[in-house]
């Protein structure tokens, strides 16, 4: 019998990898969204709003094998486990190690503390709305799988962080780039696709456990270094302290003029986390190099030179460069 596969938000990053997974192991796929992106070849699209109450209405006499939710808004989650819950044999939540409360401590797992969930009154932020919503998929019982990714890297990322490295040694070539000081810093991240095969095994098996997803933790020199020489990055390479970027207002992780990755040095734990259940639930990571020559051939698709939503741009790295080299 075809399994029967709901993606609610199928047609983003994560989201599509999740449906066109199912949809090569012969699963018969629906996604959700509001319109305006199309869905992924072979999946059939029900468009819907869920932020209206009858936004499952076209979804609820259907029996599926396995729900898959991506939302951050908890009361996305809570309605369609109360619309959908009776309907599905298994449910996956893909929530976010964001929601642990501490970043100091390395080597922690699934025990660690978390965040207080969001209230209905509390102004948004990402990683109580993420313990929120693991509450209401908790729902579902003994029939759903929680999973807590790290940073999720790989092609068509469209957060512009992990790609950077590899898109500025690109587009430098010959010419100068500036990276962080980075002696004691760690990167953490899992590939997309790594997460992709974990999420559908582990509905196709009824896996109902948490799960950290995440990779090896590698020194954010280790991931630089990798970036540079998959792109055959030839110029100088410009290390600039801590302090002194932060003076000159370059900031940490990602967004703009930032430099993606980079972390404050008292939040050793959030590039440090176990791994250890992830594995033992038969998650796998490829290698680092693999994942960058994915990413590097990406961002060369996409145009290494583009504006992006995360880093610095090329003028403000050039300006940067020369203030480094002004005030030594």
């Amino acid at each position: 019998m075809t399994d029967r596969i709901l993606v609610l938000g199928g047609t983003g990053w994560v989201g599509r990898r999740v449906a066109e997974a199912w949809l090569e192991r012969g699963a018969r796929v629906s996604v959700t969204a509001r319109g305006g992106r199309a869905a992924p070849a072979g999946a059939d699209l029900v468009v819907t709003d869920r932020d209206l109450p009858e936004a499952y209405d076209a979804l609820a006499a259907t029996e599926w094998d396995e729900i898959v939710d991506v939302s951050s808004v908890p009361a996305h989650v809570a309605q369609a486990a109360s619309a959908l819950g009776d309907r599905a044999a298994h449910a996956t939540y893909i929530s976010s190690v964001s929601v642990y409360a501490d970043a100091t401590r390395v080597g922690a797992d699934e025990r660690a503390a978390i965040v207080e969930p969001l209230g209905e009154a509390d102004a948004y932020d990402y990683a109580r709305a993420k313990v929120a919503a693991e509450g209401e998929a908790a729902a579902l019982g003994a029939r759903v799988s929680v999973i807590r990714p790290g940073l999720i890297v790989g092609p068509g990322d469209p957060t512009d962080r992990f790609g950077y490295w590899p898109a500025r040694f690109s587009a430098a070539g010959a010419e100068a780039v500036l990276v962080p000081e980075a002696t004691a810093l760690r990167a953490q991240v899992i590939d997309v696709d790594d997460l992709v095969s974990f999420v559908v095994a582990s509905g196709a098996r009824g896996f109902d456990g948490l799960v950290d997803a995440v990779g090896p933790s590698h020194p954010l020199a280790e991931v630089v270094t990798v970036a540079r020489d998959a792109a055959g990055h030839t110029g100088e390479v410009h290390t600039a302290p801590a302090d002194w970027l932060e003076r000159h207002g370059v900031a940490h992780w990602a967004g703009p003029r930032s430099l993606p990755l980079w972390l404050p040095a008292d939040m050793p734990g959030f590039a440090s986390r176990s791994g250890a259940a992830y594995r033992a639930a038969g998650g796998r990571t490829r290698p680092l190099a693999e994942t960058v020559a994915r990413v590097l051939e990406d961002e060369r698709e996409r145009g290494v030179a583009r504006s992006r939503t995360s880093g610095l741009e090329r003028a403000e790295e050039l300006a940067l460069i020369e203030a480094l080299h002004a005030e030594r």
